[in-house]
């Protein structure tokens, strides 16, 4: 059985069938990775200029009626955290389910306390807190429909109001100035749609 194998293999027609079989597997699956990365592209281009992006945030409005079981927060914080209702507490008094303890005597909501006019703070977590307060929507929608088109890919994975204020508190493009410097170090997590003032060197 070897032997008839070898002569077989020897054969320049059998090495030309193999080869060609080869060839044509190389050519489908390198264009099929070609279709695939193709269709890629497309979907993260925006089809024309004017198209406005289906943005699927869904506000909260305050004080709703509806009870919380489980919180997203803002995980990050050494030391302080915000969950999605807009309450800032201490890492030591968040709830097992995620929320923080709204009976902690340091816990508050939407608290602005490091927060400028214009939007930037020196605290991620109270840039995320002061963001979530219900008077902000007007200014974040205004912000969604005429996000740059370098955010257009960011934002429109952004599902509610909490992802929408965790992702535009974090630091940008927009809060440096030269790709190393901070435009504003004491207030660089802006939820405002103007950059933090450049401060004098």
């Amino acid at each position: 059985m070897m032997l008839v194998l070898r002569r077989l293999l020897r054969k320049r027609w059998v090495l030309g069938v193999v080869f060609g079989l080869s060839l044509i597997y190389f050519l489908t699956s390198t264009l099929k990775q070609e279709e695939r990365s193709l269709r890629d592209r497309t979907l993260l281009e925006v089809k024309d200029s004017d198209h406005r992006i289906a943005w699927k945030v869904r506000f909260n409005l305050g004080n709703s009626s509806r009870q919380i079981t489980q919180c997203r927060n803002s995980i990050q914080g050494k030391i302080l955290l915000t969950d999605e209702l807009g309450y800032v507490c201490e890492r030591k008094d968040l709830l097992v389910n995620g929320c923080c303890n709204i009976n902690a005597p340091s816990t508050r909501q939407y608290i602005c306390k490091s927060c400028l006019a214009n939007g930037c703070c020196s605290i991620y977590e109270y840039c995320v807190s002061c963001c979530l307060q219900p008077d902000k929507q007007p200014l974040l929608e205004h912000f969604l429909n005429r996000a740059a088109k370098g955010f257009q890919n960011l934002f429109t994975a952004v599902e509610d109001h909490f992802e929408l204020c965790l992702a535009k508190c974090r630091t940008s493009s927009q809060s440096v100035q030269h790709e190393n410097t901070y435009r504003n170090p004491q207030a660089k997590y802006c939820y405002g749609e103007s950059p933090p003032e450049l401060l004098p060197v």
